[in-house]
Formats: C-alpha cells, sequence, structure tokens
C-alpha cells in the first residue's frame, strides 16, 4: 500500500532599507499551479451540448499539456523545491522517536546570490550571501501550515536570487531552496522571509 502527501512551499519577502522604508514584496517563490476558466456564453440546447463536449476536450488537453510540461521541463520551471535530504531528514526523524534529528531544526535562514535552477539534489545554496543565517520565529497560522519568519541583515551591495531554510545555523540538512527575481540590497538594508509550508491531506 502506498501513500502520498502533498506539500506546497511559499516564500514571501520584505524589504526594509536602511532609511527604515519598507517595500512589501509579497508571494516571490511559489509551487502552486492554477488554470485559467473558459468563459461562460448563451447558447441553445445543441450548442450548449456541443460547448460541453468542446470544454472537456480543451480542459483535458490542457491537463495533458500541462502534465507534459511538468514532466518535460520540470527543472526549468520550478523555482522552489523540497530537497531529497530534507525528506530523509524528516524519514530519520520518524524512525528516531523525536530524539534526534528533530524535523522543527528547520528554522534557520539562508540567501544568496546564486542563480541555478532549484533541484532534488541540493544540499547547500549555490553562492551564500556571506550573512550568518537567522534564526526563524515558528508558528501554525493553520492546522495544515507550518510558518517561519526570519530577518536577514545585509553589510554590503547584492542582488539577492536564493534563499534556503536549513536544520542548523552552520552546514546542516537544506529542506526547501528557491531561486527568485533579484532583490538589490545595500549595506544596513534586511530582508525579513516568511516560508510558508502547506502539508495536504490525502493521496493513494
Amino acid at each position: 500500500m502506498n501513500a502520498a502527501i502533498s506539500c506546497e512551499g511559499e516564500l514571501s519577502a520584505t524589504v526594509i532599507r536602511r532609511d527604515g522604508s519598507i517595500e512589501e514584496l509579497g508571494v516571490i517563490s511559489s509551487r502552486k499551479w492554477r488554470l485559467a476558466a473558459v468563459p461562460k456564453a448563451q447558447y441553445g440546447r445543441h450548442q450548449k451540448i456541443a460547448a460541453m463536449i468542446l470544454g472537456i476536450v480543451i480542459a483535458g488537453l490542457a491537463y495533458l499539456l500541462g502534465w507534459l510540461i511538468r514532466a518535460l521541463f520540470f527543472s526549468l520551471l520550478v523555482i522552489g523545491i523540497v530537497t531529497t535530504a530534507g525528506v530523509n531528514y524528516m524519514a530519520t526523524d520518524f524512525a528516531s522517536g523525536g530524539v534526534t534529528p528533530t524535523i522543527s531544526g528547520f528554522k534557520f535562514h539562508d540567501s544568496g546570490t546564486g542563480t541555478n535552477a532549484a533541484a532534488t539534489t541540493d544540499t547547500a545554496l549555490q553562492t551564500p550571501s556571506g550573512t550568518a543565517r537567522t534564526s526563524g520565529t515558528a508558528s501554525n497560522p493553520s492546522a495544515n501550515i507550518y510558518r517561519s519568519v526570519a530577518t536577514i541583515s545585509y553589510t554590503s551591495t547584492l542582488a539577492i536570487t536564493e534563499w534556503g531554510i536549513f536544520s542548523a545555523a552552520a552546514a546542516g540538512t537544506l529542506w526547501d531552496r528557491r531561486v527568485f527575481s533579484a532583490i538589490n540590497v545595500v549595506s544596513g538594508d534586511s530582508i525579513q522571509f516568511t516560508y510558508n509550508l502547506t502539508v495536504n491531506a490525502g493521496g493513494t
């Protein structure tokens, strides 16, 4: 018997400039997918049936196309991904009886300037910014959501393009890595990162 757990990660950012001004960037990386709905129109009975059949065909083709895109170009399209090392760590936590390691260790935020696409084989950021990792504040905003919020301060001019959450302040295991459009910072600026991990029930 197999079971599947669906996890969706979402990363938001707020830039705090050295002069005290704040830039709300909102969600900068998300794994959620959506298909646009086909607008309704007024038809006669036969036209309605034809439109229904056409809609089913279009929906089926759209689903198939989406599946093919994900399967063939997954590494190009995904800008954030939970790592193999991360899920292995989680499995070890289940087996350890909560002694060590513990899943609650995934709270240390880091950022960098790497632009390589995220991959399940990642174990670190491509190019860390050189600042110390920041321990995030954990919360449970909804029954199935883990949230970690951390503010990273910078001491030089950088274009921040990647982020990760780790199990330790140094070294440790990388749970999730995100790559996004550059957030330009200078010395004295900081970025508040908010990571939401939604774990959905169900599976087969």
